[in-house]
């Protein structure tokens, strides 16, 4: 009765809401309606392979797909492994089994290589035939289970956008693929492709890879991650293995199902209307085990510059990394406490490169009064402007240079005879640590008296080739430079940047090291230190750059946008030109105006000290 009784209120109620949809109107008859269609069924096929240190992350982006796990079935397959990829996997799949339609389980614990390969990341002709072997045994698992698609994924492809799987199948394509990002313009499709089968570039390649052309496009060749609709008539013609008879091109997988495609009148399609994930860069046949390691770890680290950072998967046991501080006494990090965003992100970085980070807070200049500046007998550098905007000191210019020097301190203080500090907006190059640690290494192999050593800078003296250091690769004398984004300091280095008593003449901590290894162009600011004799040399290429240049997405600067050091009521910012009287008394500028400001041959970028 109680049934009855709310039947007969739904009229009355949907009456009171005013438009009723059809629905609605099928409930006031007292006729229910139909329910929504199941979504897809859709096999997953995970090829493994040497993949540990990938797949504890790989897991957690299939934990995390936005799609029904019941309407979803697991096939996946390892072999020729010399790590635990097969426990890991098989971990995974016991605690997720009961989630999926069905789970099919294929490991091979012998042998553990290929009798034909040069190491773990080769692909010799044995390794391409068995893949596709495997590649096809999983097509046919899909076809005699009556799946509707099949999700081919590599294991070291992240597909951090949990919508992906439904996102390609309302493409309605018969096979399509995610575009992937990487380090590089390396993605996992061609835009052109030779009568020989072999890669050809195109200008369409660019477009679509920067996103400046967005959409579903047709392309001759996917791979690494795609989606085949196995309802589409055509789909039946499809194989991985073995290859068509008129095959003649190269004998590689992702070649070899191209052909097929062409053959059975199927194109395939990139889809990059959103960010979908990532992919490593692929290796060269001799690199080892432990290069595919740092390439992956280089992708956890650029992950986390834009996005939220990759996770391991509950379902699997991940040890714990242990950090080092590189050789170094210390690794300093320098971070304002209001930019949590910055910390958190930095932290997760140095945990994944397993570098042991101590976390210095830095002086917020933005929070600095006058009586502070008085206090710590703050003055500025008599005639310093900032070359591009013609503006003073600010205060956040201020705190990071108290950031710096304080740091400094507790070097000399603690006795430290090195210690690396970075800043909390880097990102880091590829295989950062181990280049780091070699170059540190061949340093003190070659005795190099060193006091200061750039990681990372913006060098601004492009025009004149820096002296490279004799027995040792990859280390130059610096020459003019701005940033303090990373930095190795000596005991000796640190020493002599504070007998320089700095604070009552200061300027930007970025040009005071120029001006204190003597490579200044301003001859005015080196008048007021002595000595000028810092010992300063730079890696080269780099091995930390900003996360962020000026004018793109995403960077802010604290110590641009602040108010002028003995003036709080002055806000600064690149966007405004800072007027005062004291620029108006025209000391320093670096247009045509004033050619004493900086020789001839500088060069200068065109916007602020702080674009590339």
């Amino acid at each position: 009765m109680a049934a009855v009784r709310g039947w007969l209120l739904v009229p009355i109620y949907l009456s009171i809401l005013g438009h009723a949809t059809d629905d609605q109107l099928l409930l006031e008859e007292g006729i229910l309606a139909e329910s929504a269609l199941q979504k897809p069924r859709v096999l997953l096929a995970l090829l493994a392979r040497n993949a540990a240190h990938t797949l504890p992350y790989f897991l957690d982006c299939i934990d995390k797909l936005d799609y029904p796990k019941s309407r979803m079935a697991i096939w996946a397959a390892t072999d020729h492994n010399i790590d635990n990829t097969t426990a890991i996997l098989r971990e995974w799949l016991k605690s997720v089994q009961k989630l999926y339609h069905y789970v099919e389980w294929r490991p091979m614990a012998e042998p553990r290589s290929y009798t034909d390969e040069f190491g773990p990341k080769h692909w010799p002709a044995s390794r391409y035939a068995h893949v596709m072997k495997l590649r096809q045994a999983a097509l046919r698992t899909a076809r005699e289970k009556w799946s509707d698609f099949i999700f081919f994924i590599d294991v070291d492809n992240f597909l951090t956008n949990p919508q992906t799987l439904n996102r390609l199948i309302e493409e309605n394509k018969t096979i399509v693929a995610p575009m992937l990002e990487s380090r590089t313009l390396y993605s996992n499709f061609w835009c052109g492709m030779t009568p020989q089968g072999y890669y050809k570039r195109t200008p369409d390649y660019i477009l679509l890879r920067e996103w400046k052309r967005q959409g579903c496009f047709a392309v001759p060749m996917i791979h690494s991650t795609m989606l085949i609709d196995l309802r589409k008539e055509a789909s039946v013609n499809l194989q991985f293995y073995p290859p068509h008879e008129d095959f003649t091109w190269s004998f590689d997988d992702i070649i070899v199902f191209a052909f097929s495609c062409r053959n059975a009148g199927i194109q395939m399609y990139i889809c990059n209307k959103e960010h979908y994930g990532y992919l490593p860069l692929p290796l060269k046949p001799h690199q080892a085990l432990e290069d595919d390691i740092e390439s992956f770890t280089h992708v956890l680290t650029e992950v986390m510059v834009d996005r939220p950072p990759l996770e391991t998967s509950r379902y699997v046991h991940v040890p714990p990394k242990q950090p080092d501080k590189l050789g170094f006494d210390e690794v300093y990090m320098i971070n304002l406490k209001r930019r949590m965003d910055r910390r958190v992100r930095m932290l997760r970085s140095l945990y994944e490169l397993k570098i042991q980070v101590k976390i210095f807070d830095a002086v917020d200049g933005k929070a600095l009064n006058a009586s502070q500046i008085k206090t710590l007998n703050i003055d500025v550098l008599p005639g310093y402007y900032d070359p591009y905007s013609g503006r003073t000191l600010t205060r956040g210019e201020i705190g990071c240079f108290l950031s710096h020097y304080y740091v400094w301190n507790e070097v000399v203080d603690k006795g430290f005879e090195k210690a690396l500090v970075i800043e909390d907006d880097v990102r880091f190059e590829y295989q950062f640590k181990s280049k780091l640690v070699k170059l540190m290494t061949d340093i003190e192999a070659a005795a190099v008296d060193w006091d200061l050593i750039y990681i990372g800078r913006k060098r601004m003296q492009v025009k004149r080739p820096e002296k490279a250091v004799p027995n040792v690769m990859n280390l130059v004398e610096a020459d003019y430079s701005y940033w303090t984004l990373g930095y190795a300091i000596s005991q000796k280095g640190a020493q002599k940047l504070i007998k320089a008593e700095p604070l009552g003449k200061m300027l930007p901590v970025d040009e005071f090291f120029p001006v204190m290894y003597n490579k200044h162009p301003v001859e005015k600011y080196m008048e007021y230190y002595h000595p000028r004799d810092l010992k300063a040399f730079s890696a080269e290429p780099l091995l930390v750059y900003p996360t962020h240049y000026t004018g793109q997405p995403g960077y802010f600067s604290d110590t641009e946008t602040s108010t002028i050091w003995d003036n709080e009521t002055v806000s600064t910012d690149w966007d405004r030109k800072y007027s005062g009287k004291t620029r108006q008394q025209g000391q320093i500028h670096t247009d045509a105006q004033n050619t004493d400001a900086l020789p001839p041959q500088t060069t200068l970028d065109t916007s602020s000290r702080d674009e590339l």
